[in-house]
């Protein structure tokens, strides 16, 4: 497939400074900041807690299943619940790499739970799901990083019901064999976050490689031409407005489709710091450089994440790209 045509877009931009956020230089590490602003309104979120929220918490328990919704304490856990999405995660609730900015926790993971595949089917046909998401922790323990697993999920969802399938992969450390395994299986949208500039990675990413997570996406486009490839980006790690165009731009290249883009909220004491808040007004601009890039879909807001309205997203994309 010949690469796609990409629009210039002037990169000369910087964002505006947020009071109490540090400059950055262009080639320097990402900051520390000695303070930030109180959290912007924006961010403030209800707490979770409806009946669907309650009754879906109580499904995932008794079926073992883990969301990447609960370990990564995300702040739209409410609204998504209570729409009857969620992101399973497969593969148990301990990963391999110990990513800066990740709320999930890190270690020695439990032997592969060989069932869960037809659990988490269970869990979607009870639920009515129209669009499933699968993602997982690391497994660099697993042959194949745990693919097999994914190939498992989707093809148990599909044996039940006509739910469109959603996987968030890790980057299975390049290999082409472990992402065949998950393509072959024919999910809908094939996800894998960039989540950072090039600049930042060894920082925030320390097991994972910028270039070959975009080698990933572009494979999965050559070896599935037929279904959508996503991305995603977090701000506020330390990265400059240039370096943000950059990432969007690089994964044109790779001929995703679908990105999404949100503010990173730091877990813990013990994560990344956060370099500074981007305001809605500029979630909305860099909305407009992704459409105008090619993309067919953006998702571009603070509170945006991987999966943050994934239940239309597919629907809008496809209507897009024909």
């Amino acid at each position: 497939m010949a690469a796609p045509q990409l629009e210039l877009v002037q990169l000369s931009r910087r964002a505006p400074a947020v009071a109490g956020a540090p400059r950055i230089v262009s080639g320097s590490p990402a900051p520390v900041p000695l303070s930030l602003p109180r959290k912007p309104g924006w961010l403030k979120v209800k707490a979770p807690g409806g009946p669907t929220y309650v009754a879906l918490k109580g499904l995932m328990r008794e079926l073992g299943l883990h969301t990447v919704c609960e370990e990564a304490r995300c702040p739209n856990i409410g609204e998504c619940w209570e729409h009857k999405a969620a992101t399973f995660m497969i593969l148990g609730d301990v990963c391999t790499r110990n990513c800066t900015y990740c709320a999930v926790a890190h270690g020695t993971p439990a032997p592969y739970d060989a069932a869960e595949p037809v659990r988490l089917a269970e869990a979607v046909e009870r639920m009515g799901l129209r669009h499933a998401v699968i993602t997982s922790v690391d497994r660099d323990d697993l042959p194949n990083g745990g693919a097999e697993a994914f190939a498992a999920c989707i093809r148990e969802i599909r044996g039940r019901g006509s739910a469109s399938v959603e996987v968030l992969i890790p980057d299975f450390k390049g290999s082409e064999t472990a992402l065949r395994i998950v393509i072959e299986a024919e999910p809908d949208i094939v996800n894998h976050n960039l989540e950072t500039t090039e600049r930042l990675y060894r920082l925030a990413r320390p097991g994972g490689r910028y270039d070959r997570a975009l080698e990933l996406l572009a494979r999965a486009r050559r070896m599935a031409p037929h279904a959508l490839t996503k991305s995603g980006i977090i701000l506020g790690l330390g990265e400059e407005w240039d370096e943000i165009v950059l990432c969007l731009r690089d994964l044109r290249r790779s001929d995703v489709n679908i990105v999404t883009l949100g503010q990173y909220l730091r877990p813990s004491d013990g994560h990344l710091p956060i370099a500074r808040y981007y305001t809605p007004d500029e979630f909305a601009e860099l909305r407009e450089i992704g459409l105008r890039l090619g993309f067919a879909h953006v998702e571009s807001s603070p509170l945006t994440r991987s999966s943050y309205h994934a239940w239309s997203q597919i629907d809008q994309a496809r209507g897009a790209a024909r």
